[in-house]
């Protein structure tokens, strides 16, 4: 069930997908949160300098294997605006990290890709759940997901 404190997280997920997009880049961002609640590490897309790997997600897998034991890694949650690629979803997957709350799914971004007349994506849009069936997922949310919409608009719009 996601949870004020849960929403609060997300809320800043997508503030780093507006960041992302004011620099130049795709919106996309996402929060790592500890069990204790604290903020542990935030990023956003930067992949506008050509390397498509620059996913937020992908850096906090990265940061955790780094700077978490395993038993934090599992009670952390990471919060983003949009629903991991597979490539991130394994990365999640492989590190250890818990459960996964996002603004907008996989399946939106397909839609709203084809809708606006964005590339389609080079990878499968495969949901979490197939990549990494043993991650707690839970989302999208509906409120969030139409301002990420918008941002996906914006970016067509320039």
């Amino acid at each position: 069930m996601i949870g004020d404190e849960d929403m609060q997280h997300l809320e800043r997920a997508v503030q780093l997908a507006e960041q992302a997009l004011a620099s130049g880049d795709e919106p996309f961002g996402s929060v790592l949160v500890a069990a204790s609640g604290e903020v542990l590490f935030e990023d956003h897309n930067h992949v506008a300098g050509g390397d498509r790997t620059q996913h937020p997600e992908f850096a906090i897998a990265r940061w955790a294997a780094r700077h978490l034991e395993v038993g934090e890694r599992s009670g952390a949650t990471v919060y983003t605006s949009g629903e991991h690629c597979p490539m991130c979803a394994a990365a999640h997957a492989w590190v250890g990290l818990g459960r996964i709350v996002y603004a907008s799914s996989s399946e939106q971004l397909v839609r709203w890709s084809a809708e606006l007349g964005l590339p389609y994506s080079p990878v499968a849009a495969l949901p979490i759940s197939q990549v990494a069936p043993n991650v707690a997922v839970e989302g999208p949310v509906p409120e969030l997901a139409a301002r990420v919409r918008a941002l996906h608009a914006r970016r067509v719009s320039g």
